[in-house]
């Protein structure tokens, strides 16, 4: 028999490539009910469906709830990605800046770094500011560089007052 894991696996494999529709979120949320309600996870799952299925308002809320039950630190970045990517769409830029801020933080050697820093500078591009946007993704990227790191980090730097 397959895991819980295993079947939400299954079933964003066979998303893949396709629109996610109500199919998908009945899915996700059937798998969700089996941990039941208060469970972090499975609100981070039924979340994610309903992001993937271009419904962000319900999603945000989802992942607030996910959030407040308490993720682990493998879902948690994650979690807080999709959320501030949400909130983008939705045009809230300050909380969207704020959260994905506030988890750059708290996982700034995490696997999830530059997802977040891609996210950051979406974020700053959408609220007006793509200079800014550029100065942050420059950033992320300035580590795998083979050379160069000095002289880029400082030409990132200088180009996100060109906001100002």
């Amino acid at each position: 028999m397959k895991t819980w894991d295993e079947r939400i696996d299954e079933v964003w494999e066979d998303a893949t490539g396709e629109e996610v529709g109500d199919d998908t979120i009945a899915r996700i949320d059937a798998l969700a009910a089996e941990r039941g309600p208060d469970d972090a996870r499975a609100e981070f799952e039924r979340a994610g469906a309903r992001d993937s299925a271009g419904r962000p308002a319900e999603a945000v809320e989802l992942y607030r709830r996910a959030l407040a039950l308490g993720l682990d630190e493998e879902h948690r970045p994650q979690c807080v990605i999709q959320m501030a990517s949400s909130l983008r769409n939705l045009g809230e830029y300050d909380e969207a800046l704020s959260v994905i801020r506030a988890e750059e933080e708290l996982s700034a050697d995490g696997p999830y770094r530059d997802a977040m820093a891609c996210v950051h500078a979406l974020i700053l591009a959408s609220a007006g500011r793509p200079a800014q946007g550029l100065s942050v993704a420059l950033l992320a990227l300035v580590p795998h560089l083979p050379r160069y790191h000095r002289s880029m980090t400082a030409y990132a730097r200088e180009i996100a007052d060109a906001d100002t």
